[in-house]
């Protein structure tokens, strides 16, 4: 009888595939493992196995699975689950969600070989492009498209390979690409013949007329702790043995030549171990105290549970006891953060508890790294604790007791793109849920939605209302900048109470951190006479000015031009910056305090793993005396030494078109002045703000959330937003603009026949168009007690049928789901 696999491949396509096995892979594939599979005329896949059974599809051939490339699953059946879940519930593919999980080594991919042929002969000379591609694979028979064109230069290369075919000077074929490599070491040891002490000692009497050769033997044995045949001697590595025995390569290389020693090469790990000396937890404050008591309590009746303490509580010390509790009974624990910054300053101090019981995970991690990672978790040896971002939750557990979302309100925990467009918090719910585990969140300004899901008591709720040590929460100054900018008595962004504030701060050796939520210089710049603004021509976006790169950059395609020394509109070569970016503010004080160490915090600084630690370990050592950030600074930073905070421009929050923009404004705002004076003394914050009387503004001098939230709750249920009405946005791209209106018209007309009248749009987005798309905006509000399901079908219904349609076949449509 034969055999029939079905496969999910890492693509948005919608269904499962299935392939026939060859005799000899029977019995040896399993569920969960990854096969090669074709797919289309000539690519190929890494497909996941999820189901094997004997029945033949019907109406057409299946292919034979080409290779199958794992002997133990690296996918278990819980998280089959939890993908199957993430694909339902946010209307996306399976496809979409392998994609996203699996590291890129664990997903190889076929790539196109152009392959020289040496028996050609030209009749007679040909094009240059056609001679140049010849002479570049005369070298190296054998390229891939992409490494061809850059050793060529030749950026029109298909119709180029086209005419080399048709003439038999190359051929083209389709290969595996296997992007991640073990990582070995070469090792010495000593060959057969010399394991013996009565050869050794005569090979020793022999090398005594080569001084070199004799010392690096002796060197080697003392290394490997050689003593005798019974003993299993240390691996000693050829670069280790050279390097202590002070000789050249051609020493060791005599001894191999002689049979003494031989190399062999050893597969090693990425992930570093260290040896330390782990600490006691630190014994709990009474508050920190009877709230673990009252969280484990809440677990005997609730999954999942909120920690709402105040900024600078001691959430952590809470987490670290609660991990400590589960990895007793022998379960595993995932730690969220929403930021990679977070992870420098957390890892060291669970390090100092539970050694190499943590691993981390997250995407500046080299990809052969999270391939290890991956690999330990489906050992017996995983990590008993994993410490990382959103992407963390995708991780094969086994074992799972405990899930922490710390800074839960985070809108960063929701993937934008692309698909699956989840939300980490409300994945991570549904993760422990499959395992039985509980789920704590964490935060000092909860999400309006979490918060009224623990009044309604779907959520314990345990508060946490005073700073450890009783540290007072900071005191805050809010300045009127549209006042002082009247009477010119501001410099630059500064404020004369916030300089003020700073000079006295550096003058006590303390240190300030700068709140600014734009990155580079100046957001555009203008021409003086005529107005002209220089824009993206790939979005609808004006360019922001980056001074350090002297470029003018598109926050949204990445795209770069250069300044223009005059305006193109007019002619004039008065071009001024308008508004400020972190960039400038880095300027500005540098201008202003010119002895002070000034370092920024954004984007476009923390490219790189090691950026972030190295900025946030200078600061903590005090080698930086102010840090100047984007809202990277305002998430969960534990500074000893901040005694001032300046949040410079308060009003630029609330500048966005979005119900939730008052919200966010607050959490931000909040979460910034609790950086200040954490340790020894009340810290004070500046907020620089044009409408001092806002509430807002006066329910963050207060810190009174539980205002913020009954006044915005009100205003929720009076226009049927969350958390009392579902939301889905729906999103229709194309390049032609009069095809995305009449889409976007067509679906939003089916949308309200089908839902009523619980449809606003279509609209631009703030943003119109992106990357040479224009996109509009449908938002689909969803009652309570509205089956998700019949929703979820009837979406995916209107979507198909929308580019099944002739006219919009080549238009990109999209749901986001719980959008944030």
């Amino acid at each position: 009888m034969k055999c029939y696999v079905d496969v999910i491949v890492p693509l948005p396509i919608a269904g499962q595939y299935t392939y026939s096995l060859p005799d000899e892979m029977v019995g040896r594939v399993l569920v969960g493992c990854r096969v090669v599979v074709p797919f289309g005329r000539k690519k190929y896949y890494t497909g996941l196995v999820t189901r094997i059974h004997e029945d033949a599809p019907e109406g057409y051939e299946t292919k034979e699975v080409a290779e199958l490339l794992d002997e133990h699953p690296i996918l278990f059946e819980r998280q089959y689950r939890f993908w199957k879940w993430l694909s339902e519930y946010y209307l996306c593919t399976l496809g979409d969600v392998y994609k996203a999980a699996l590291p890129s080594g664990m997903k190889l991919e076929s790539e196109t070989l152009v392959v020289y042929n040496p028996e050609f002969v030209a009749t007679g000379p040909l094009p240059e492009k056609e001679q140049r591609i010849l002479d570049v694979l005369s070298l190296d028979t054998e390229q891939c498209i992409t490494q061809l064109e850059k050793n060529s230069g030749i950026r029109q290369l298909l119709p180029v390979i086209q005419s080399l075919l048709e003439k038999g000077a190359i051929c083209v074929k389709e290969e595996l690409k296997r992007s991640y490599k073990p990582k070995v070491e070469t090792r010495i040891r000593l060959t057969e013949g010399m394991r013996s002490e009565e050869m050794l000692r005569k090979q020793l009497d022999l090398l005594a007329r080569a001084p070199k050769q004799l010392a690096v033997l002796m060197k080697y044995l003392e290394l490997s702790a050689w003593s005798a045949p019974g003993n299993l001697p240390k691996e000693v590595t050829r670069k280790q043995l050279l390097e202590t025995a002070g000789v050249s390569a051609a020493v060791v290389n005599g001894l191999v030549e002689k049979r003494v020693l031989e190399t062999y090469t050893a597969e090693v790990g990425r992930l570093i171990r260290e040896d330390r000396d782990l600490q006691a937890l630190h014994t709990l404050s009474e508050a920190q105290e009877v709230a673990f008591r009252q969280i484990l309590t809440t677990f005997h009746t609730k999954n999942v549970c909120l920690l709402h303490g105040v900024t600078a509580s001691g959430k952590t010390e809470i987490y670290i006891h609660l991990i400590q509790q589960v990895l007793s009974v022998g379960k595993q624990v995932l730690y969220l953060l929403p930021e990679i910054a977070l992870t420098t300053q957390i890892t060291e101090r669970l390090k100092r508890v539970f050694g190499d019981k943590l691993g981390i995970y997250h995407s500046k991690f080299p990809d052969a790294e999270r391939v290890e990672i991956w690999r330990k978790q489906l050992s017996e040896h995983d990590y008993d604790v994993i410490l990382g971002v959103r992407s963390s939750v995708f991780l094969p557990f086994r074992r799972l007791g405990l899930v922490i979302v710390d800074e839960e309100h985070e809108q960063t925990y929701k993937q934008q793109d692309p698909a699956p467009r989840y939300h980490a918090r409300n994945a991570a719910i549904v993760l422990a849920s499959l395992f039985g585990a509980k789920t704590l969140l964490g935060t000092a300004t909860p999400s309006i939605e979490t918060y009224y899901n623990a009044l309604q008591g779907k959520y314990g709720l345990v508060e946490l209302t005073e700073r450890h040590r009783q540290i007072c929460l900071p005191r805050i100054e809010v300045v009127d900048i549209k006042e002082l900018a009247r009477k010119k008595r501001m410099t630059g962004p500064f404020s004369p109470m916030l300089l003020q504030q700073m000079r006295e701060a550096l003058e006590r050796k303390e240190q300030v951190i700068l709140f600014q939520n734009r990155r580079g210089f100046a957001p555009m710049i203008e021409c003086h006479t005529c107005g002209w603004v220089p824009r993206c021509k790939n979005c609808d976006v004006s360019l922001t000015y980056h001074k350090g790169l002297d470029q003018l950059t598109c926050h949204y395609c990445g795209y770069t031009y250069q300044v223009p020394r005059s305006c193109p509109a007019c002619g004039g070569v008065e071009l001024k910056d308008r508004g400020f970016g972190t960039e400038k503010v880095e300027d500005d004080v540098k201008r202003i305090f010119p002895e002070v160490r000034v370092a920024r915090m954004d984007l476009d600084t923390t490219r790189t793993r090691t950026a972030y630690e190295t900025i946030i370990a200078d600061f903590q050592a005090g080698r930086t005396d102010v840090l100047i950030g984007t809202q990277m600074v305002s998430k969960g930073l534990d500074f000893d030494r901040v005694s001032v905070v300046g949040i410079l421009n308060a009003d630029s929050l609330l500048n966005y078109p979005d119900f939730r923009s008052y919200e966010r404004a607050f959490q931000l705002m909040a979460q910034v002045a609790g950086r200040a004076g954490r340790k020894n003394r009340q810290g004070l914050v500046i907020l620089q703000t044009k409408s001092p009387d806002l509430p807002l503004i006066h329910q963050v001098v207060t810190n009174d959330y539980r205002q913020m939230y009954t006044e915005q709750l009100e205003e929720r249920r009076l226009f049927n937003y969350p958390p009392f009405d579902r939301l889905v946005y729906v999103y229709l791209k194309h390049r032609k603009e009069e095809v995305v209106d009449q889409a976007a018209s067509v679906l939003a007309g089916w949308l309200r026949s089908g839902m009523g009248e619980w449809i606003l749009g279509p609209d631009k987005p703030p943003v119109g168009r992106i990357q040479q798309l224009f996109i509009k905006k449908i938002v689909v509000k969803i009652a309570q007690g509205t089956s998700m399901t019949k929703v979820r079908s009837y979406l995916l219904q209107l979507q198909h049928a929308l580019v099944e349609d002739e006219r919009f076949r080549s238009l990109v449509v999209y749901y986001d789901v719980d959008p944030m």
